[in-house]
C-alpha cells in the first residue's frame, strides 16, 4: 500500500520521477548507499518526531546526526522520535521506507540544510527496497517543506 501511495503521489505531482526498486533491502543508510553506489550522505533519511503537541517529519542527509539543542531551537520544543508502530500509522510507510511522499496523514515536513551538500539525494519511496533520485530543492518544494538547521556539523574530511 505504501509504495502505491508514493507512486500515486509522483504520478500526480512529479510524473518525471521514477521509483527505483531493488531486490535487496535499502532499509538502512549503509545498505542503501551500498546498493545504489553512492556516499552515505547522499541517502536522504526521513525521521519522524513528536515535537510538543505535533508530529513532524525531518529529512536529513544519511550521515548527519540530529542536534537536540538545534532541533529544540528550530522547532520550538524538545523532539522525541516516534516508535515504529506510530510511524506506520501516520505515514503508511514502514521504518526503512519512510519518506515525505504519499503520506497517510498530512504532516509538517522539514528538510535539514545538510541535504544541500548534494545536487541529488536519494530518499526512500515507501518501501524498504525503494528510492528516488531527486534534487534537494525539488524534494522540499514537492512536500512543501521548510528548511532548518538541526544537525550536528559534519567532521572535516
Amino acid at each position: 500500500m505504501s509504495l502505491e501511495s508514493v507512486r500515486a503521489f509522483f504520478s500526480t505531482n512529479a510524473p518525471d520521477l521514477h521509483i527505483i526498486e531493488l531486490a535487496t533491502s535499502t532499509a538502512t543508510v549503509a545498505l542503501a548507499a551500498e546498493a545504489h553506489g553512492v556516499e552515505p550522505g547522499q541517502i536522504a533519511k526521513t525521521l519522524a518526531f513528536r515535537v510538543g503537541e505535533r508530529n513532524v517529519l525531518l529529512v536529513a542527509r544519511g550521515d548527519a546526526r540530529i542536534d537536540n539543542k538545534k532541533i529544540k531551537e528550530a522547532l520550538g520544543s524538545k523532539a522525541k522520535m516516534l516508535d515504529a508502530e506510530t510511524v506506520v500509522a501516520l505515514t503508511s510507510h514502514p521504518v526503512g521506507g519512510v519518506c515525505p511522499f504519499g503520506l497517510a496523514t498530512a504532516l509538517p515536513v522539514y528538510c535539514d540544510i545538510s541535504l544541500k551538500s548534494y545536487t541529488e539525494v536519494m530518499p526512500a519511496a515507501g518501501a524498504t527496497h525503494t528510492a528516488v533520485k531527486i534534487c534537494p530543492s525539488r524534494l522540499a518544494a514537492l512536500v512543501n517543506a521548510q528548511w532548518v538547521d538541526v544537525c550536528q556539523p559534519l567532521p572535516a574530511a
